[in-house]
């Protein structure tokens, strides 16, 4: 073996290394979060249907506010970790504070809606009149818990730009405990019903929030890095925010187009497409956690001025990608006669789902290569042409999805009509990756 080989070699287990150690502890987490809601649906559920239906709304307008702000997180994890590779720690928690001030901001912003708003929302969102009163009382409570939401958003931002994915894994697990004790207490203890549950939400999240700062804050003080709002920095956040928020919104429109299609097709396909959707996702988590530490590594090497060093990890993540998602279709294939029992027993549920399910199982490999690919242009600071590439999908998308009711083919056409959405997610990553032009090298992009 000659040394060039040998090196190679050295180098590939030491990019390895770096990615299980921030991949690994960015699962976690990340599972760690719709346990939240699970938690709540589980002790309202005790209080009765109209509670859990009232939670069901509430709980899906919370999460679209939040995960609409999701760029928090993705900008400030970019910026945070270029200023690292840079070698400028302080600058690093500088620009990670003026994050954290934008995610107050925007979290006051949206409870001045929230809060006078919930009754509209939730009839906006077909609550029925039983429902109703419990959604809004669920929402205005919840909705006081957004700003900590939000700074949890960006100071997990700022740790994944550090190279620290264990520390918002202890936090997240932490949140989960106390949110699931809290519910306990003051649902059925203390007897606060439905309110009881948002409150201990409410309170679990500001403590996350307060865990969060007060990492940061010591970083802040041991590095020298001041801690006030800079309306500029704040500025320059919100603005390199925008693109991201573009795509993801592009993103949430294809799932929604896709769930009016399935509804469009009835309600079998409807209730198999929910099953199918809810496996995705998780599936997306597995991969969304190499994505992250692409995120993170990326953003370093660009910020020391290292482009090779940029091109052999994105070489490498896109393979771990690719085998990702291959060992999860594989999975999916041969766990579908245990997964499908666990979701329905309907026998017209499960025809629809399992050919729906070899779909899913048949595009995780592509879905490998989209998440990593969107996890290292955002790593790159390459929001803007994430933002044009997803419109694009999106346009290609909507008009295939929405001819599967005149078409045919029902539940099984439409996962292919995201299969090939996420072939032209891919194709569109591919071809940016290739032309080098997102490799933008210095602490600022």
């Amino acid at each position: 073996m000659t040394q060039a080989h040998i090196r190679d070699r050295r180098g590939l287990r030491r990019h390895d290394r770096e990615i299980v150690a921030l991949a690994v502890p960015a699962f976690a987490a990340l599972v760690a979060e719709p346990l939240f809601l699970m938690a709540d649906s589980a002790v309202v559920g005790h209080l009765g249907t109209p509670q859990l239906a009232g939670l069901g709304v509430a709980a899906a307008l919370l999460t679209t506010a939040v995960s609409v702000f999701v760029f928090l997180a993705y900008a400030t994890t970019a910026a945070v970790a270029r200023r690292v590779g840079a070698g400028d720690l302080p600058a690093a928690i500088r620009q990670g504070m003026d994050g954290i001030w934008l995610a107050l901001l925007l979290g006051a912003a949206v409870i001045a809606v929230v809060l006078p708003g919930a009754p509209a929302l939730v009839d906006l969102f077909g609550a029925s009149p039983t429902a109703a009163p419990y959604a809004t009382t669920y929402l205005r409570v919840s909705s006081l818990g957004i700003p900590a939401m939000l700074v949890v958003l960006a100071a997990t931002g700022v740790l994944r730009g550090l190279q620290d994915t264990r520390t918002p894994l202890y936090v997240a697990v932490g949140g989960f405990t106390a949110n699931a004790a809290l519910n306990v207490l003051l649902v059925h203890g203390v007897g606060l019903g439905i309110a009881g549950s948002a409150w201990g939400t409410v309170i679990a999240q500001c403590a996350m929030a307060a865990v969060y700062l007060a990492v940061v804050v010591r970083g802040a003080r041991r590095h020298g890095a001041s801690l006030r709002p800079d309306a500029a920095g704040i500025r320059a956040c919100a603005q390199a925010g925008v693109p991201l928020l573009v795509r993801t919104l592009s993103l949430r429109a294809v799932l929604m187009i896709a769930t009016a299609v399935a509804a469009r097709l009835g309600d079998t396909d409807i209730a198999a497409h929910q099953i199918v959707l809810t496996l995705w996702s998780l599936l997306a988590f597995a991969l969304d956690a190499i994505a992250i530490a692409g995120q993170a590594i990326i953003g370093r090497y660009l910020g020391a001025d290292d482009p090779d060093g940029a091109r052999a990890v994105c070489r490498r993540m896109v393979q771990w990608g690719i085998g990702a998602g291959v060992v999860l279709g594989l999975l999916v294939v041969v766990s579908r006669p245990a997964f499908v029992p666990l979701f329905t027993s309907d026998p017209a549920v499960r025809e629809a789902l399992l050919p729906a399910l070899l779909v899913v199982a048949i595009g995780q490999p592509i879905a490998g290569v989209v998440f990593i690919l969107d996890g290292v242009l955002m790593g790159a600071g390459d929001g803007p042409y994430l933002a044009r590439a997803m419109l694009l999908v999106l346009a290609t998308f909507a008009p295939v999805a929405l001819l599967v009711p005149t078409f045919g083919g029902g539940l099984t056409a439409l996962w292919w009509a995201m299969t090939l959405m996420m072939t032209v997610r891919m194709l569109t990553l591919w071809t940016r990756t290739r032309s080098g032009r997102w490799l933008v090298t210095g602490a600022v992009r």
